[in-house]
């Protein structure tokens, strides 16, 4: 044991010497992880989705259809940009990306509406962008439903009905939503805590396949081999470690633009999160030595592993529900910790789950650290053999 740390603390040192010489450390460490958050830091500022341009093409042009076209713009996240003369104008806006939406009020609209005749509005919207669909569909709906409930309303208290009984009339079964952990639809709170540990995984897997790849590369690896006296455990340690700090501090700054600076709320264990911030970094850790002693070819290694860590995001269920996906996929979304890291992000900072609750996601990191590692004896043998170094 006392030989395990001499041999680590003498690897450590020679890392130390190689980072301040080699500018990419802490390009891949520092520079490029902060310039990425403070990216998406400015990016979800704003949070909620406001004053997406929507076109009417209003064929009645009369005091009711004017106050649909109010209402409309009077939601929070539709604005009437254009006032369309015809359909055709209408769809030409919206192919030319102008507008997300097109509302079109028909021919005797008032008139219909007077003579107690059903009439409609009609919408057109984009589906390129689901997320504004959605958000648009919600809105319109909301609007053209408080336009005719208006209406209704109007009609039965000039029957004799009071405003109670009229609305009791109108809405026998009253719907009440309430939105949980979430109740304002801040994408900020949504894609912060997510898009930021992404950048943070890529980045951490880059630096490590980088760090012992290009022993590789320049045929230095039998040399840092030698510094840990032939031990491959202590030489891999003492080559990880100034980058699990750096990268873990580099997380704890991640932190603080998440919760301070964005604004996302805490409402579970800080403790729970630091302790799964370091796990998550030496998982990754673990998979990027894995990816380089597998294939022994920095350049190819750095492809996979960037590969690897872009697919962690389509798989979190982030964008479309885990339990959504078919069950061969279901599957394969267990191969990226980052699957178990959003839960864990999830539960404590925004459901306010109890603790006991992340214990499992962060079992799971744990073996995502120590299964790679038995691949340690091929890092070895590739370090120690010549015919693996000097490959791009």
């Amino acid at each position: 044991m006392p030989n395990f740390f001499s041999d680590t603390f003498a690897v450590l040192k020679r890392e130390i010497r190689r980072i301040f010489r080699q500018p990419m450390y802490w390009t891949l460490t520092v520079f490029l992880p902060l310039a990425a958050f403070s990216f998406f830091a400015i990016l979800l500022s704003k949070g909620v989705s406001r004053d997406i341009p929507v076109a009417v093409v209003d064929q009645d042009q009369t005091s009711l259809s004017r106050k649909v076209v109010q209402m409309i713009d009077a939601t929070p996240t539709a604005r009437v940009a254009f006032g369309a003369q015809s359909m055709e104008e209408a769809e030409r806006l919206i192919r030319e990306g102008k507008v997300m939406g097109i509302v079109q009020i028909p021919p005797f609209f008032e008139k219909n509406i007077l003579s107690n005749r059903q009439t409609h509005i009609e919408t057109y919207l984009s589906g390129t962008n689901i997320t504004v669909n959605g958000l648009l569909t919600k809105d319109l709906q909301t609007a053209v439903m408080t336009f005719s409930s208006g209406i209704q309303l109007q009609l039965l208290t000039k029957q004799g009905l009071t405003e109670k009984q009229a609305m009791a009339q109108l809405m026998p079964v009253r719907f009440d939503k309430h939105v949980l952990f979430n109740p304002y639809i801040n994408y900020a709170y949504y894609l912060s805590p997510s898009f930021m540990p992404m950048m943070l995984l890529i980045f951490t897997i880059m630096a490590t396949i980088f760090a012992i790849g290009v022993e590789l590369k320049r045929g230095s690896a039998k040399e840092w081999l030698d510094t840990a006296n032939g031990s491959i455990f202590a030489a891999f340690v003492g080559k990880i470690l100034p980058i699990t700090l750096v990268m873990f501090l580099t997380s704890e700054l991640m932190f603080l633009i998440i919760f301070k600076v964005v604004g996302v709320p805490l409402n579970g264990s800080l403790t729970v999160l630091t302790i799964s911030n370091l796990l998550f970094i030496l998982s990754y850790q673990s998979i990027g030595t894995l990816i380089i002693a597998l294939l022994s070819n920095l350049r190819l290694a750095l492809s996979i592993g960037g590969g690897y860590s872009v697919l962690a995001f389509s798989f979190s269920g982030l964008t479309f529900p885990i339990m959504a996906m078919s069950e061969p996929m279901q599957w394969f979304s267990n191969i990226f910790p980052f699957t178990f890291y959003t839960d864990i992000i999830i539960d404590q900072a925004l459901r306010g789950a109890p603790v006991i609750y992340s214990f499992h996601d962060m079992g799971v990191l744990c073996l995502f650290i120590i299964l790679p590692l038995l691949w340690l004896p091929r890092l070895r043998t590739v370090c120690s053999e010549k015919k693996y170094w000097g490959r791009l």
